[in-house]
């Protein structure tokens, strides 16, 4: 049986991974290739604060514009804002902050330590996504972690790949 509850449930739910999961990648894919390119510390904290702003409202813009189509499609209406405003919110709240999980080593450590940091550090926080979102949703902790990791692992090595061939 559905409750009203259970849409803002699963619109949180989707904005919510889907934000943290593409700020990490993106995030730490930017960086990891910047900083294979061999640039300095000010140009990677640079790039890194620059992507997080203008993603997480971008994001969040494009949460909200899609929610809102998809109610409008379905209801064949002009619909209630509110709750696409919310996963708009979740969608850049989650961007915003994951974002710095990956440009917070470059703050702390010198090269090339920080760039080890900040892919170690994505890495765990995909893995911890990936058993969250997998219990959430009752499915094999294990495989929704893993499954996260490998992929998201993808864009680092993306990033380091381009940034060490246009060097």
């Amino acid at each position: 049986m559905n409750t009203p509850e259970q849409p803002s449930t699963v619109v949180f739910i989707r904005n919510f991974v889907f934000g943290v999961e593409d700020s990490l990648v993106s995030t730490v894919g930017l960086l990891s290739g910047v900083a294979a390119a061999g640039v300095g510390r000010s140009e990677i904290l640079l790039s890194g604060t620059v992507l997080i702003c203008v993603e997480a409202f971008s994001m969040g813009v494009g949460s909200f514009l899609s929610e809102s189509s998809t109610r409008e499609y379905e209801q064949h209406q002009v619909v209630s804002p509110r709750p696409s405003c919310m996963g708009g919110l979740t969608m850049f709240i989650s961007y915003f902050i994951s974002g710095f999980i990956p440009l917070f080593p470059y703050i702390i450590f010198d090269l090339p330590l920080a760039l080890w940091a900040s892919i170690s550090a994505s890495f765990l926080a995909l893995f911890l996504l990936g058993a969250v979102s997998a219990y959430a949703s009752g499915t094999y902790i294990a495989r929704g972690a893993l499954r996260m990791l490998v992929l998201g692992g993808l864009a680092v090595a993306i990033g380091i790949a381009v940034g060490q061939v246009v060097r």
